[in-house]
């Protein structure tokens, strides 16, 4: 055996000789190299490993060596993966592919927040409101694309978490979104229930915290699929049922006659500020439908990737899918909506207005099949949306034993945080109706955050108009959470939102 030094197994690749009119392939044996075909000093894969352990006689780390070599020529990179993500829920399986990436991002790009997009457009009107929902759908595909790329953008390394790519800036917003979907899905199987049953329903009906309760602990049974990509069924029934009831909404709308009092003029206020107020608190809204960016880098996490089949790849590919159909769900409601009611759209949103203007003209069935695709979609949206909580609990819990979650210990925090939820619900039961506030303090992680990360990782030429691009419209993104946020605030206090506290209706 050649003793050399064990350090020598890997060199430093050393500059390929022009003259050779020889390639090397990878069984060891020399070929006459094409006519006319010039010599690539570019680094390949295997250009670390010393062309003397490439020979296919000799010791078996030779062959070792040789077996790495085809590998790495397959792979392409060798990123840096830690140990723990294989125990995580998120990372724990990468067989993710395109289809997928489309299943989760339509259940997470779609769900009741869609619903309450014809209440924006009765303070903003047709044009204003049109105007703002498409530009607020492209700049969402923008940042939507930079997360994409920003997934790899340090070679050897895989961001993906979005806490871990925007770091301190970033809001966790899944234990919100959660306690919204736990309101409304509780509160849509009790109106469920009061449409199946109709008068035949009994003296003691349930009460909304025992509704909130049945729609939690079906959260929670779900809730002990293991990881993200275990969930891909359901994210497909969420995106199926989205799709859905967000066309039977607007269909049912406007085939039914529209009320004698509608009006499409805004809503008449009674000064300019109490005006503009209303305006910012309608482009929250906007905002808030909008949401799931927290979403997109635990989505491509799931995937593998090498230099020859980036992650991005099948990433981008089923996330410009689920847009289109995003883009099909979004525009009708908030049109066909605002058609239908007009500036007679209640606080709600169009699902509470077809219920009020027209449940008895609507079939019961047809009326009661609306309501529980509602539900089953906020059933799946919760299992996508928890993910990166059980997660970050997970991840605590394994760094810390340096050992995997077992079953007890996983399904006992996804209980726990069910139960969390539950109780931050009872106690916060307004939650749902802050649709414009939410959407203001929630808008920078859509809409700015991405921006910033852009230039302060992908460094663009300073002046550039890649450079000026992103900081304006980071900073456009920031000074508009603040203005969408007074608006909101401005709505509670001027419509009187009583804040009951451990109140339910």
């Amino acid at each position: 055996m050649d003793e050399r030094p064990e350090t020598e197994l890997i060199s430093i690749p050393a500059t390929p000789r022009v003259s050779t009119p020889e390639i090397q392939t990878p069984s060891g044996q020399r070929s006459p190299r094409p006519a006319g075909q010039k010599s690539s000093t570019a680094w390949t894969p295997t250009s670390f490993i010393s062309p003397r352990f490439l020979s296919p006689i000799g010791t078996p780390m030779k062959k070792v060596l040789i077996n790495m070599k085809g590998y790495l020529e397959e792979v392409g990179h060798l990123t840096k993966l830690n140990p723990q993500d294989a125990w995580l829920p998120i990372t724990e399986s990468r067989n993710g592919n395109a289809h997928y990436a489309a299943f989760h991002n339509l259940n997470a790009g779609v769900g009741f927040q869609a619903l309450v997009l014809p209440v924006a457009f009765a303070f903003l009107g047709w044009s204003w409101g049109i105007l703002s929902l498409t530009i607020a759908y492209c700049w969402q595909l923008y940042t939507l694309w930079i997360l994409v790329q920003l997934h790899e953008a340090v070679p050897g390394k895989r961001y993906n978490r979005y806490v871990e790519l925007a770091q301190a800036a970033f809001v966790y917003l899944s234990a919100g979104t959660a306690t919204a979907l736990i309101l409304i899905g509780g509160e849509t199987m009790k109106l469920f229930f009061q449409i199946v049953c109709g008068p035949l329903c009994s003296s003691n009906p349930l009460t909304t915290v025992e509704w909130y309760l049945v729609f939690t602990s079906l959260c929670i049974v779900l809730s002990q699929l293991p990881n993200l990509n275990s969930i891909a069924g359901l994210s497909l029934v969420g995106a199926i049922t989205a799709i859905t009831y967000s066309t039977m909404v607007w269909v049912l709308s406007v085939s039914q006659q529209r009320p004698p009092t509608i009006s499409y003029e805004p809503l008449s206020v009674p000064s300019s500020s109490a005006a503009l107020f209303s305006v910012m608190n309608a482009l929250g809204i906007v905002a808030f439908a909008f949401r799931g960016h927290n979403l997109v880098l635990e989505i491509q996490a799931t995937m593998p990737s090498t230099f020859k089949n980036p992650a991005h790849v099948p990433m981008w590919r089923g996330a410009k899918v689920a847009y289109f159909f995003i883009a099909m769900c979004l525009f009708p409601v908030a049109i066909g909506g605002f058609w239908a009611y007009g500036n007679l759209m209640p606080s709600g949103g169009i699902l509470n207005a077809l219920y009020a203007f027209h449940s008895h003209s609507i079939p019961r069935g047809l009326l009661a099949l609306t309501f529980l695709l509602v539900v089953f979609n906020c059933l799946s949206s919760f299992q996508i949306y928890s993910m990166p909580a059980f997660d970050s609990f997970e991840a605590g819990y394994t760094s810390r034993t340096n050992r995997p979650c077992s079953i007890w210990v996983r399904s006992g925090f996804r209980v726990f945080y069910g139960f969390v939820s539950f109780f931050i619900g009872v106690a916060l039961p307004f939650l749902s109706s802050l649709a414009g506030l939410l959407g203001g303090l929630t808008l920078p992680v859509t809409f700015a955050y991405p921006c910033f990360m852009w230039v302060l990782i992908k460094r663009p030429p300073k002046y550039s108009f890649n450079w000026y691009f992103n900081w304006i419209l980071g900073w456009l993104g920031v000074a508009f959470s603040l203005a969408f946020s007074i608006g909101g605030i401005w709505s509670i206090v001027n419509n009187g939102l009583k804040l009951k506290f451990f109140k339910p209706n």
